[in-house]
């Protein structure tokens, strides 16, 4: 793990504190430490960690590293510190999406996501002061995961009316002038203002390109009140230590529940309301086709960050929250699986194993939480099935070979991928008395 240099981890912590404990204060003298070495070395040095494409000037770390790292940063702090500092157009890269469409990525030059980590080492712990409990999208020592177990609990405390939110292009309309008005209530600092404003232009008239470091960051400043919204309607509706609305949030994936009590009803109505006023303050649509209001008491189900949500009954028959991977996201998996060992069918059976690996230790670890036991079974069969079917083809006969190789030996010999057991995480039982 690469770790940020003390003196600067000391100056990000002071800015926190800083921020913390005056929600009023706005930030200047920033842009000095931003055009500094150590910044842009830390910026650099996570930059690489994330490795990445190179962007439309080709440029990658292989070439800076041949041509000298100091240098490469040496002429970006004489760009920023003279103020001649341009970002280069993004590139653009289409990614495929299901149903046909398409997700446009916006990948900066890597001296473009230099000076964008350097920007967010320095103006992020002041934003972190600010975001709302129930953010959990790329910031610190948030994960998905604790997203999802947010969820769970919220359906075990009752909150089983679901508004299942989904934001038309998100990234794509985010407009310039209302989130650089957001960054202003924080930043005084004209140079810092001004350099987001460059980079934000890179990526054309409107929104933030997905691909850029500094987007996820500013895209969740710019939800920031819509958070602020759902933490009020938790406050007015609390009862003691009983809320009667929760919500998660990550990135723009978004699921507000409200108790179930038809008492309540009026609260769904009003938050739902009060949701789309939000939103239209930020010229943000919502999916009419995607969005809805799901009642998880009459069997119905939702999806967040990749997982299906439903209610169900334990053995013991209380009730509980049950969060498996959602089918769309097993299929695309095996999808892509299939498609190495169609790439890879005259191949050795090591080199196909080299390709599929990597594949499936990310799509594990992400869903070997909650409920995933069954899905994740039958992952491991569906694979191991396709390892051994491309052994016997390899020597011209047909079947699966299972009295010629063990499954120890597919994974004990060949390296395999095995590791599919579950992570269960603490989740409470039932409801609390109220």
């Amino acid at each position: 793990m690469i770790r940020t240099p003390v003196s600067l981890q000391d100056l990000r912590r002071r800015i926190y504190v800083t921020a913390k404990a005056d929600k009023t204060k706005r930030f200047w003298g920033l842009y000095v430490h931003v055009a500094k070495l150590e910044t842009l070395r830390a910026a650099y040095d996570l930059a690489k960690r994330n490795n990445g494409a190179p962007g439309i000037d080709g440029v990658t770390f292989a070439a800076i590293e041949t041509g000298g790292v100091e240098a490469f940063l040496g002429q970006l702090r004489a760009e920023l510190v003279s103020r001649t500092y341009r970002p280069l157009r993004n590139r653009r890269v289409a990614i495929p999406k299901r149903g046909g469409k398409v997700r446009v990525l916006g990948i900066p030059a890597i001296r473009d996501r230099v000076v964008q980590g350097a920007l967010k080492l320095i103006v992020e712990p002041i934003f972190e002061a600010d975001f709302c409990d129930g953010s959990y999208g790329y910031r610190p020592r948030r994960t998905a995961h604790a997203a999802v177990a947010r969820v769970e609990k919220s359906i075990v405390y009752g909150k089983t009316r679901v508004i299942d939110v989904d934001l038309a292009a998100y990234f794509d309309t985010v407009r310039h002038d209302l989130l650089l008005g957001k960054v202003a209530r924080r930043i005084q600092d004209g140079e810092i203002l001004h350099l987001v404003k460059l980079m934000l232009k890179a990526s054309g008239k409107r929104g933030v390109p997905q691909g850029g470091v500094l987007s996820p960051l500013l895209a969740n400043v710019y939800l920031t009140e819509v958070d602020a919204m759902l933490e009020r309607a938790k406050r007015v509706t609390q009862e003691g230590a009983y809320t009667r609305v929760e919500y998660a949030r990550y990135a723009d994936d978004l699921v507000i529940l409200v108790d179930w009590h038809r008492r309540h009803d009026w609260l769904l109505t009003a938050v739902y309301r009060r949701l789309r006023e939000e939103l239209a303050k930020l010229d943000l649509r919502l999916n009419e086709e995607k969005s809805r209001i799901v009642d998880l008491r009459q069997g119905e189900t939702f999806g967040f960050l990749g997982f299906a949500f439903r209610r169900v009954r334990s053995w013991r028959g209380v009730w509980r929250a049950q969060a498996t991977p959602k089918l769309t996201q097993r299929t695309a998996l095996l999808q892509k699986l299939r498609e190495v060992f169609r790439r890879h069918q005259s191949q050795p059976v090591r080199r196909v194993i080299a390709e599929i690996n990597p594949i499936l230790r990310g799509w594990v670890n992400y869903f070997r939480v909650g409920n995933a036991r069954r899905c994740l079974a039958y992952v491991r069969q569906w694979v191991e099935k396709r390892v051994r079917r491309h052994l016997m083809r390899a020597r011209g006969r047909p079947g699966f070979g299972w009295t010629r190789w063990s499954t120890v030996w597919l994974h004990a010999r060949l390296g395999l991928f095995g590791a599919y057991g579950v992570r269960y995480q603490a989740a409470p039982e039932s409801a609390p008395s109220r």
